[in-house]
C-alpha cells in the first residue's frame, strides 16, 4: 500500500510525462507537500484510501487563515492556487481508482474579483524609469537591456529570464520564447530595445561569462543564469532609482 508521498511522487512524474513546466511542477509539489503535512498532522492521515471529506473540507475551510510573508491575508488567486493543486491531484487519484472522484467537489473554487491592475505605468512613466537605470556597470548595463526588452516584447519575468543567445534573432529583431507549457512562439523586438540588446550581447555580456559553454543571454556577476528573483531585485532596483512612487512588479 503506498502512501500519500508516494502517490505525490507519482502524480508529479504523471505531470511530467504530459510536458508541464518544470516552475508548474515545483509550485504544485511545494503545495502538495503542505497539505499532506496537514493530513498527517491534523488526522494522523498517511494511506490515501482513508481520505473523508471531511478531512477536505476543514482543510478547504483553513486555507482562509493563510498570510503572506508580511502578514496580509492571502488573496483568493493564491488560495485557488492550492485548491488547484489539491484538485488535479485527487483527480489523478480518483482516474486511478484510489478515491471516488465525488470527493473533489468537496473543494470548490473561491469566486475571484475580476478588477483593473492599479500599477500599471504609463508610456511615459515607462520611459523615464528605464532612462533612470545606470549603464555604468555590466550588471546595470544588463537590468536596463532586460527591461527595455520586457517593455518591448510583452514576454514574461520566466520567460526573460529563460532565453538563451540563439532564440535572439539580431538581424530579424526577434526573439524566440518558451512560454508557459513548453510552447514556443516568435516575439519582434523594438529598435530601441534591439539597440540595447545587440550592445548587450556584443560588448557587456562577455565581460560576465565565465564559461564558454553557458548559453544563458543574460548572465548575472557569477556568470549564471539570472534567478527569478534576482530578476525582481532589478526591478526594484530600477524603481527606486526613477524615483517612481508605486507599488511596480515584473
Amino acid at each position: 500500500m503506498k502512501t500519500i508521498t508516494e502517490f505525490i511522487d507519482d502524480y508529479l512524474d504523471y505531470l511530467r510525462s504530459l510536458n508541464f513546466s518544470k516552475a508548474t511542477i515545483n509550485g504544485r509539489r511545494c503545495l502538495l507537500i503542505r497539505f499532506n503535512k496537514y493530513l498527517f498532522d491534523t488526522w494522523q492521515l498517511e494511506f490515501i484510501e482513508k481520505l473523508g471529506s471531511d478531512m477536505l473540507r476543514q482543510w478547504h475551510r483553513q486555507l482562509s487563515d493563510l498570510r503572506s510573508r508580511e502578514g496580509y491575508p492571502i488573496k483568493a488567486t493564491g488560495i485557488n492556487r492550492h485548491i488547484i493543486a489539491v484538485r488535479g491531484f485527487l483527480k489523478y487519484l480518483a482516474d486511478m481508482g484510489y478515491i471516488q472522484k465525488r470527493i473533489i467537489d468537496t473543494l470548490p473554487y473561491l469566486k475571484e474579483p475580476k478588477v483593473l491592475p492599479q500599477s500599471v505605468l504609463t508610456h511615459s512613466q515607462m520611459r523615464h524609469l528605464l532612462s533612470k537605470i545606470p549603464k555604468d556597470s555590466p550588471a546595470n548595463y544588463r537590468n536596463r537591456a532586460m527591461l527595455e526588452l520586457m517593455y518591448s516584447t510583452g514576454i514574461r519575468a520566466g520567460e526573460i529570464i529563460g532565453l538563451n543567445l540563439s532564440d535572439i534573432d539580431i538581424k530579424n529583431r526577434t526573439a524566440k520564447v518558451l512560454g508557459k507549457g513548453n510552447k514556443e512562439r516568435m516575439v519582434p523586438i523594438g529598435r530601441t530595445a534591439m539597440r540595447h540588446l545587440e550592445t548587450w550581447i556584443k560588448a557587456v555580456r562577455p565581460y560576465l561569462e565565465k564559461d564558454s559553454n553557458e548559453q544563458a543571454l543574460f548572465l548575472t556577476r557569477i556568470g549564471t543564469r539570472p534567478s527569478y528573483s534576482a530578476f525582481n531585485r532589478a526591478v526594484a532596483s530600477a524603481v527606486k532609482h526613477s524615483g517612481l512612487d508605486k507599488s511596480i512588479s515584473p
